[in-house]
């Protein structure tokens, strides 16, 4: 049956009938599951034209504060937590394998390889963390030449390319490479909690919908090693405030590692953790 005309009843198959058959067979499949659904979100709240209108002025408003050094939209797909589901999605992976979460809008390529123990806290302030743990295969073997890619805010809660002015270069940034036994180590800063952009429209949304714009205090990690799936994630400090309200979704339970503190010595805290990976298919 051919639906020529547009009608609330048959909008669907209405706009969907308009595309052709020999168009690329994902885009179709994703545009008319896509019409689909949105059709169906309209009808389903009864949505008015104000509130259409004014959703039109958000998105343009959300592109307008778009720049090199801030994607609006990628903040509002994090807040929404449609970033971690199409993570969640891509990035399924069995049972003891370490879990990804957020990539983060912070990582900077080029950050130094630099010998196992060193430290990378370059600014002098926050209570310094060693951070230690093995890279690991599924069977518990060490993974020797896995890069190991970290980075983490300061103190004050704010990346070294959030104050280039302020920050030293590569403070709190590193990357290091695994021998035959698997291990890596550092000597970081106990992270601390921090606010997303909170200035402009994916702000407003958190203030109207009663939700605050932080992140717990995480460490984030990329791991890679030759034959096995890359690996993007952070592990969280377990008692932060906000361990159960990040803005943005992505504590997992298996991410939040162990704190402990010590006496003495170069570092006042210390969070040991395993990764696991996964070889590719």
């Amino acid at each position: 049956m051919e639906y020529p005309f547009f009608s609330e009843k048959d909008s669907v198959d209405v706009v969907n009938g308009r595309m052709a058959d020999d168009i690329n067979p994902r885009l179709k499949e994703v545009m008319t599951s896509l019409i689909k659904h949105l059709h169906a979100f309209a009808k389903d709240i009864n949505l008015t034209q104000a509130e259409w209108e004014f959703a039109i002025d958000f998105l343009t408003r959300t592109g307008q504060i778009c720049t090199k050094e801030r994607q609006e939209f990628i903040l509002l797909s994090d807040a929404l937590g449609f970033s971690m589901l199409v993570d969640a999605i891509n990035n399924r992976r069995p049972e003891g394998a370490t879990e990804n979460t957020v990539f983060g809008p912070f990582h900077v390529e080029g950050a130094p390889e630099l010998p196992m123990g060193s430290k990378i806290t370059l600014d002098g302030k926050g209570d310094t963390c060693l951070f230690e743990g093995r890279v690991l295969d599924l069977e518990g073997n060490p993974i020797a030449g896995a890069r190991i890619d970290v980075w983490s805010d300061n103190s004050d809660g704010y990346y070294d390319v959030q104050q280039p002015d302020i920050q030293p270069k590569w403070n709190n940034r590193g990357v290091f490479v695994t021998g035959d036994d698997g291990r890596y180590s550092f000597i970081g800063i106990k992270p601390v909690s921090y606010p997303i952009p909170d200035d402009g429209p994916v702000g407003q949304m958190l203030a109207a919908l009663g939700r605050h714009p932080y992140r717990p205090a995480h460490m984030h990690f990329m791991v890679v090693a030759d034959g096995y799936q890359k690996l993007v994630t952070h592990t969280f400090v377990g008692e932060d405030k906000y361990i159960t309200s990040d803005a943005v979704f992505g504590v997992k339970h298996s991410l939040v590692a162990p704190f402990e503190k010590l006496d003495g010595g170069e570092a006042q805290w210390r969070s040991e953790y395993d990764f696991v990976l996964v070889k590719n298919k």
